[in-house]
């Protein structure tokens, strides 16, 4: 078990290894489709993009009482044609579900940042880890409105390291 503190550095990164069990603790933003298409063209955004964590979410409305509701990961391949300029612009770490495309890892492996797959299914439990929840930025997306999220020990696999290693080809 692995523990990272949001955010993160390319030397953070250095001994994760594909398949190792990851604790983030931290800041961690949400972004899917829509916002990684403004996010990508925004050069004034709400948070500073350099060490940050990117987890692929569309969370459920909460019920009373709850900060956020389910959140489960979204399949990430959606993301690959702009990852990329957001890992130039120093995002370290994307969280979603699924494999990703080769183009996309090249990239990865250039910027020095990493892929971490959450459970699918389970987006009550990972909800469980979130403390807080905030919509920082493009609201009128709605659930795909970015969200600066505090979490304690939100669990999640290595899916692909900075040395080119795949989980889903082990």
């Amino acid at each position: 078990m692995i523990r990272l503190s949001a955010p993160v550095t390319r030397a953070d990164l250095k001994s994760l290894k594909a398949g190792d069990q990851v604790l983030i603790s931290g800041i961690v933003y949400t972004a899917r489709d829509q916002a990684h298409i403004r996010l990508v063209n925004d050069k004034h955004p709400a948070f500073e993009l350099e060490g940050s964590i990117l987890f692929y979410v569309g969370p459920t409305p909460a019920r009373d009482g709850v900060i956020i509701g389910a959140s489960g990961p979204t399949s990430s391949y959606r993301m690959d044609p702009m990852s990329p300029a957001l890992m130039e612009r120093g995002v370290k770490v994307m969280i979603g579900k699924g494999d990703r495309s080769e183009a996309f890892r090249a990239a990865m492996m250039h910027h020095g940042s990493v892929y971490l797959i959450a459970t699918g299914g389970a987006g009550a439990l990972l909800s469980s880890r979130i403390k807080s929840s905030e919509v920082i930025m493009y609201e009128d997306l709605g659930t795909e409105a970015i969200r600066k999220l505090e979490v304690e020990d939100f669990p999640c696999f290595v899916a692909y390291d900075l040395h080119g290693n795949s989980l889903f080809q082990r």
